[in-house]
Formats: structure tokens, C-alpha cells, sequence
């Protein structure tokens, strides 16, 4: 069975536009996702990456356009500056290493929830109620916003140490068996061609 490291964040523009396509991907080919919610601005230091915020005006503005371009391609709606961006990306990513240790409901489902959440529907994932609501939304206890806060904090800080040793540089990010790396929401494709045994 095909395993894919699944390195994220939830405050990633790009990881939005993944949708779930990767769920759908993995379904296809009978696939198991290990979701690591990652602190990417912190993986940008340790790896040669600068924050959008301090990137040349060039970057930013080819940036922008293309997430817009990215958008409408798939046909998703998407606020190019969200009232609730940048935010505390730790509450969400807690709330999702609570779930996976929890089951019960829908990783992704739980995943997209939070990223359109910030892209689409102008709401700070910061703020319980939100997380709450997400996690609720995606057949989980509302009350995982509440425990496992220590274990949170430590897996989200091992999974920054993984990915900046298995060569993780940005968001989203997929690993698969033989170290078979993957960056960005538009190297799905071939990711499930890998996965086909096509690539």
C-alpha cells in the first residue's frame, strides 16, 4: 500500500488550492496519508525560503497574480487578502494532530475546512469557536480544541525537524516511498501518475 507524507500549513494559499485532490488521489489508488501539519514560515528559515512578506515587490506581484490565475482555473473562491492573514496558524494545527490521534471523522475534510476557512470565508483560525466549528464540521469533537495541547506543541515542532531533513521547503508538499518528492498544489497530476506507476 502507498504511503504519502503529507507536509502542510494551514495558513498556505497554495495548500487551499490543493482542495482535495489529494483525498482523491490517495482513494484512487488505494493510498494512506500521514497528515504533518507543518510551521512553513519557519521551515522557510531553516531552508533558504523567505517569507511573502519580506520577498522583492517582483515576487509579490507575480505571486499574487498567479494565485488569482491559480483560482479561477479551479474554479474556487479565493480572497487575495483575507482579513485573517497572517494569523496564529498553531490552535488549527493542534486541533488536527488532537484529531488524527482521535479518528472518528475526515482529515481532510478537517484540513480543507481551515484553509477555506482563511481563504474564502474571512474567518481567523486563531479564535476557538473557529477551530471548533471546523473540527465539527468534519465529524470530530468540537472538544479536541481542548486536549492534547503539550502533544500539539510537540508534534508540530518534530514534524518542522522531519520536514527540514527530508528536504521540505514550502507548502504543500508530498513524500512517497523512495524519498519521491512533490511541491505544490500543481504537481498533483503527478503525483497520481506516480502513483499509477507512470512517472
Amino acid at each position: 500500500m502507498h504511503q504519502i507524507d503529507y507536509f502542510f500549513s494551514v495558513l498556505s494559499p497554495y495548500t487551499y488550492l490543493a482542495g482535495t485532490r489529494l483525498e482523491e488521489i490517495a482513494a484512487r489508488h488505494s493510498a494512506t496519508i500521514n497528515y504533518k501539519p507543518t510551521d512553513v514560515v519557519a521551515l522557510f528559515g531553516r531552508t533558504g525560503g523567505t517569507p511573502p512578506k519580506d520577498r522583492h515587490p517582483s515576487r509579490q506581484e507575480y505571486r499574487a497574480q498567479e494565485l488569482v490565475r491559480q483560482a479561477k482555473k479551479l474554479d474556487m473562491p479565493f480572497n487575495l487578502k483575507p482579513a485573517h492573514w497572517p494569523t496564529n496558524g498553531a490552535p488549527a494545527s493542534y486541533a488536527i494532530i488532537a484529531a488524527i490521534h482521535a479518528g472518528g471523522g475526515d482529515l481532510g475534510k478537517l484540513v480543507h475546512g481551515f484553509l477555506r476557512a482563511v481563504w474564502a470565508e474571512e474567518k481567523d483560525i486563531a479564535q476557538d469557536d473557529v477551530v471548533r466549528a471546523c473540527l465539527e464540521e468534519a465529524g470530530f469533537s468540537p472538544s479536541l480544541a481542548d486536549s492534547g495541547l503539550l502533544q500539539g506543541a510537540e508534534t508540530y515542532a518534530a514534524n518542522l525537524e522531519e520536514a527540514a531533513n527530508r528536504g521540505v521547503f514550502g507548502a504543500p508538499f508530498y513524500i512517497c516511498e523512495g524519498d519521491n518528492r512533490f511541491w505544490g498544489q500543481d504537481r498533483l497530476e503527478d503525483l497520481d501518475l506516480h502513483l499509477a506507476g507512470k512517472l
